[in-house]
């Protein structure tokens, strides 16, 4: 049976998957570096030797996010939007009508209709507060992995206010709170705060279409899904493999 491979090179991370008949059957994320085509084909090159597979078996290969452009080996491109719009609405089962994906260097409001057909989407402008790269700024100021983010909210007894709409801001007021002796849970918990009024003004008067779903790497912080919670009263949902549906979304653009 045919394989298809998608690969999404992110600003910050390159994902791969190997999917057969619409099912992930591989899967990896690896730190996006200089020699983006290499390293991309390195780990797919890697997911055949895991399966046992040889290119004969793969169907075709397609490529999205910022650096598409640089794989060749690709049988087909596919812009990110509307491989995510794709990717979620499959893995959802089909009942994703509105996606709300942090990446590393932009946040995006997608809507999708019933039948998965890309309907809008709005991106943020050039400022990073709220993303992955925001995310990482604020686990060195506060010397704490962002894979205990979620776990640290939850342990909060208030939530400080940081401005929402400016990376440069918000900085200097963490490390002004460090300074101050302010204890990184509060700080945390107000930084997932500040992250959901930032997509709720984003939002701004629009209808929510239900179900939402928050997608990326960092819907995998629990903390961030239930302020965007709060902050939108909707209820919102998270896949499986959040970082990956870019990837597989793409692979499944393939005819």
């Amino acid at each position: 049976m045919s394989y298809k491979v998608g690969i999404d090179l992110g600003s910050t991370a390159i994902k791969a998957v190997i999917i057969q008949d619409r099912e992930i059957v591989w899967k990896k994320a690896i730190p996006t570096a200089p020699g983006q085509e290499v390293l991309a084909q390195d780990i797919v090159r890697e997911g055949m030797e895991e399966l046992g597979i040889k290119e004969s078996d793969v169907a075709g290969m397609a490529a999205t996010g910022y650096g598409k452009s640089l794989i060749a080996a690709a049988d087909s491109f596919i812009d990110e939007v509307s491989a995510n719009a794709l990717g979620v609405y499959l893995l959802s089962g089909k009942k994703a009508r509105t996606i709300i994906n942090i990446g590393g260097q932009d946040i995006k409001i997608i809507s999708i209709d019933e039948t998965g057909k890309l309907q809008d989407f709005k991106m943020n402008d050039k400022c990073a507060a709220g993303t992955g790269r925001f995310f990482e700024m604020a686990g060195r100021i506060l010397d704490t992995s962002i894979y205990d983010f979620a776990k640290l909210s939850e342990q909060a007894d208030t939530a400080v206010y940081l401005n929402s709409t400016c990376v440069v801001f918000a900085e200097s007021e963490m490390v002004s709170l460090v300074a101050k002796g302010t204890k990184k849970e509060n700080i945390i918990k107000g930084l997932h705060e500040s992250i959901a009024r930032r997509i709720s003004g984003m939002i701004g008067n629009q209808e929510i279409e239900e179900d939402l779903y928050l997608d990326g790497g960092s819907a995998n912080n629990h903390g961030l899904a239930l302020a965007i919670e709060d902050e939108l009263f909707s209820d919102v949902y998270v896949l499986e493999y959040p970082q990956f549906t870019v990837a597989y979304g793409a692979a499944c653009s393939l005819k």
